[in-house]
C-alpha cells in the first residue's frame, strides 16, 4: 500500500466527520456561493483547524475564488487542497541523522503514545539497517521500562534499564556508554511525562540535555514531541508548553486514525516553528508514516 493510500485511511474519521457537515460540498452540481463557503468553515472547524487558521484559509479561498474567476466546486477543491498544502509544507521535515551515534530524545504527556512511538521508530530504523539502542529514561511511571522492553524485542534491538524510581539522566549516561561501544548508530531515549509538577519535569529534561551534549558534543540530536491528535486544541497547547522549555525540533503526532479531529495537523504546522516529522494511522510498525504535506491535503477531501 503507498503512501497517499495510508494517509487516506488513516484519516477516515476526520474525512467522515467533515463530509457529514458538508455533504457533497463538492459535487459538480453545487453553486460556488457564500452559502458554500460558510459550510467549509464549519467542516474545517469541526476538524480542529482552529478557528483562526480556518478564517484566514477561507479568506485565501475567496480570494483566488475571485481573481481566478472560478464556477466550479472542483475547482476550488483544487484550490483548497493546495492552500492547506502549503500551510502544511511550511512544518514538513525529517530527521537530521548523520553521526554516529546520533540521539533522538522523546518527549510528551503520558498516555499521548510515546512508548509506542519509540518502538516504532526503533523498528522502522532497524529496518533501514541501523544498529539502535533504546534508553529506558522514564523511571518514574510503573512498568514503564518493561513496556519499552517489549517494544524493544518487537523492533529487535537492546535496551538500557535502571530499576523503577532510579535518576533518569543516569540511565541516559549509561545508554551513551553503551551506544559508543557498540557501535550504535541510533540511541532513543525516553522520559517521563509527568512528575511532581510541570518545572520538575522541565528540570528532569534539561539534567538529560546536560548529559547529551557533555557526553556526545558532536552528536545530531533531535528532540520529538510526541502529541495525540485525539486531544485536538490541547494538544496544541502541550506541544506550545514544550517548545518554550524543552527545545523541541519535532513533532509525531500519533492516533491520527482515532480521531475526527486531524485538522489539528493544520493548526499545528501553522502555529509552531517545529515541523511535524512522522504521523502514526495505525497500531502496527509500518503505520509509522513521514509526514507528507501533499498527502495529507488531498486525503483529507479524497472520497
Amino acid at each position: 500500500m503507498g503512501l497517499f493510500q495510508k494517509i487516506k485511511e488513516g484519516l477516515t474519521k476526520t474525512r467522515n466527520s467533515m463530509t457529514s457537515v458538508f455533504g457533497n460540498l463538492f459535487s459538480s452540481l453545487r453553486p460556488v456561493d457564500e452559502d458554500m463557503m460558510e459550510e467549509l468553515t464549519d467542516a474545517l472547524i469541526m476538524a480542529d483547524v482552529g478557528v483562526e487558521l480556518t478564517e484566514e484559509i477561507i479568506d485565501q479561498l475567496r480570494d483566488r475564488i475571485k481573481e481566478k474567476h472560478l464556477k466550479d466546486s472542483g475547482e476550488v477543491k483544487t484550490e483548497l487542497c493546495d492552500i492547506l498544502t502549503g500551510i502544511l509544507k511550511a512544518g514538513e521535515g525529517d530527521f537530521k541523522l548523520t553521526t554516529k551515534p546520533s540521539v533522538i530524545l522523546v518527549i510528551g504527556v503520558n498516555g499521548v503514545g510515546k512508548t509506542t512511538t519509540i518502538g516504532k521508530l526503533a523498528g522502522n530504523f532497524v529496518q533501514e539497517g541501523k544498529k539502535v539502542l533504546l534508553a529506558a529514561g522514564d523511571t518514574f511511571r510503573a512498568a514503564a521500562s518493561e513496556q519499552l522492553s517489549i517494544w524493544a524485542g518487537r523492533a529487535g534491538c537492546d535496551i538500557v534499564k535502571h530499576g523503577e524510581g532510579a535518576d533518569p539522566a543516569a540511565v541516559v549516561f549509561d545508554a551513551i556508554q553503551a551506544a559508543k561501544a557498540r557501535g550504535t548508530d541510533i540511541l532513543i531515549c525516553d522520559t517521563a511525562g509527568r512528575l511532581q509538577n510541570k518545572q520538575n519535569l522541565m528540570n528532569e529534561l534539561s539534567k538529560i540535555n546536560r548529559v547529551i551534549t557533555r557526553e556526545l558534543p558532536e552528536a545530531d540530536m533531535e528532540v520529538l514531541l510526541v502529541v495525540d491528535a485525539t486531544t485536538g486544541q490541547n494538544g496544541l497547547l502541550q506541544a506550545r508548553a514544550f517548545e518554550e522549555s524543552a527545545g523541541i525540533t519535532g513533532l509525531v503526532l500519533t492516533k491520527l486514525d482515532g480521531t475526527a479531529k486531524g485538522g489539528i495537523v493544520c493548526a499545528i504546522s501553522k502555529e509552531l516553528s517545529v515541523p511535524v516529522k512522522r504521523i502514526c494511522v495505525g497500531e502496527t510498525m509500518e503505520d509509522m508514516l513521514p509526514f507528507d504535506a501533499e498527502s495529507f491535503a488531498t486525503a483529507l477531501f479524497e472520497a
